[in-house]
């Protein structure tokens, strides 16, 4: 079920308008135009209010980043956020991410990350979580042999899952931690949710994925 609408929410995306690509822009293939650079592009699918993208943004001036969320709600703030830090490498689109690979082709995107998605638990749902083999499917189309996703969710089952889905489908795993806020991992950019949890001693679980595109046969 869609939130319901916050008041004035058409108009303050109005005045992010900049920063929004809207699916009829028929950008596929021509990204560089967007950002005017070929700097690589990372795209955070499920950006909520932008606490992970904004900070991303401006620890890499040299990556180009494009966030999505359905949620207009949400993604508004993350927009209201990027503006008001005067970021220009980051854009934002209100899509649902099984249509990603109607946007970009292949090799466009380099790395991909997934922070915190639904769980969707009952086992009927599973087709909806976004590190199934349906929507990772829909990553091989974008991704190159060597590119990344990144992963990160406060849900062991959904954690366990994503590891044997991303081992099935020809993806590498590296730097696979259990408790990510006391491991030696470096860099880490905290989202709002994330942030919950940890103040509440709970555990985050992380991962990277490397498609092995040069095994996929299919």
């Amino acid at each position: 079920m869609r939130m319901r609408k916050k008041k004035h929410c058409a108009e303050r995306m109005e005045q992010c308008g900049d920063i929004l690509i809207k699916e009829t822009d028929g950008l596929r293939g021509r990204w560089s135009e967007v950002f005017e650079n070929d700097n690589p592009i990372h795209i955070e699918i499920g950006c909520g209010k932008g606490a992970f993208v904004t900070g991303m943004a401006k620890l890499h001036p040299d990556i180009n980043f494009i966030a999505v969320e359905r949620e207009e709600n949400v993604i508004v703030m993350a927009m209201e956020k990027a503006v008001g830090e005067g970021l220009t490498n980051i854009r934002f689109m209100d899509m649902d991410a099984c249509r990603i690979d109607e946007f970009f082709q292949k090799g466009e995107i380099c790395r991909i990350y997934l922070n915190f998605s639904d769980p969707w638990k009952k086992s009927k749902q599973a087709k909806r979580r976004l590190s199934h083999k349906t929507f990772l499917d829909k990553y091989k189309k974008i991704l190159n042999e060597g590119d990344y996703i990144w992963f990160k969710t406060d849900n062991i089952k959904l954690f366990e899952f994503s590891l044997n889905s991303f081992a099935a489908e020809n993806f590498k795993l590296e730097n696979i931690s259990f408790d990510l806020h006391n491991s030696d991992f470096e860099g880490n950019v905290v989202t709002e949710y994330e942030q919950r949890f940890v103040d509440l001693g709970q555990p985050i679980y992380r991962l990277e994925a490397v498609y092995l595109g040069w095994r996929d046969q299919r």
